[in-house]
């Protein structure tokens, strides 16, 4: 069994049931090949952590920016909960190394390790607030989420990369974006893509993922940065 003290350690966070922080990162895969384990898979504490989540940062936008529309707090909230962004902060508070997967899931590196992440940080807010409350919840969440808006705001981010990217080509050139595979690589269950956005004939800027659409999200999005228009 892992050492989840050196994860409450890392987090600052004491769970008093142990138990509820271990179920946080058991994946359904685990119990697969784990049948007699005492604690069942994370996908009930996700559910619940999904709704937390989304109550906190509507709760702090709403008190935070009492002047703004309701249609752009939607966008702002939707960018700090996208699956994009709760794989960032997962990684960065150490997610990936306690995670309870089968043998096979752990040889996994591609996008469905990314949305395990992802669903495993619901996990532990759902755990957290069973554990310690709404108050740590709230906690919690503003340091390693709420934290981002302001980058998010700066950066438009809140709007989706390649319909930003659109608005100003057709603005500042009177061109749309085309998007063109570049490069494409990998066995069928984890391929990779190289996309390229063109204005005309003229390269603009490249993107990676794991798919077309999110390889074209990059590539906007790194457009975006240049700003070569």
């Amino acid at each position: 069994m892992k050492d989840f003290s050196i994860f409450e350690k890392k987090t600052g966070i004491k769970f008093k049931n142990k138990d509820l922080l271990i179920q946080a990162f058991i994946h359904r895969s685990y119990l697969n090949e784990n049948p007699n384990f005492y604690l069942k898979h994370n996908e009930r504490l996700e559910f619940l952590g999904d709704a937390v989540l989304e109550l906190v940062i509507t709760e702090e936008l709403y008190q935070k920016y009492p002047n703004k529309s309701e249609g752009e707090l939607t966008s702002w909230r939707a960018a700090l909960v996208n699956t994009r962004m709760l794989i960032k902060i997962a990684k960065s508070i150490g997610l990936n190394e306690f995670l309870l997967l089968s043998k096979g899931e752990q040889k996994e590196t591609g996008k469905a390790r990314q949305t395990i992440l992802a669903n495993t940080l619901e996990s532990i807010i759902g755990a957290l607030y069973l554990d310690k409350g709404y108050k740590s919840c709230q906690k919690f969440i503003k340091k390693h989420l709420i934290k981002e808006l302001p980058a998010i705001i700066k950066s438009q981010l809140y709007k989706d990369a390649k319909s930003l990217f659109q608005e100003q080509a057709q603005e500042k050139k009177k061109i749309t974006p085309v998007y063109k595979v570049l490069e494409e690589k990998g066995p069928d269950h984890m391929r990779h893509f190289v996309m390229g956005v063109f204005l005309g004939q003229k390269l603009i800027a490249k993107g990676k993922g794991l798919s077309k659409q999110d390889a074209e999200t990059a590539a906007a999005k790194n457009a975006l940065e240049i700003k070569k228009l």
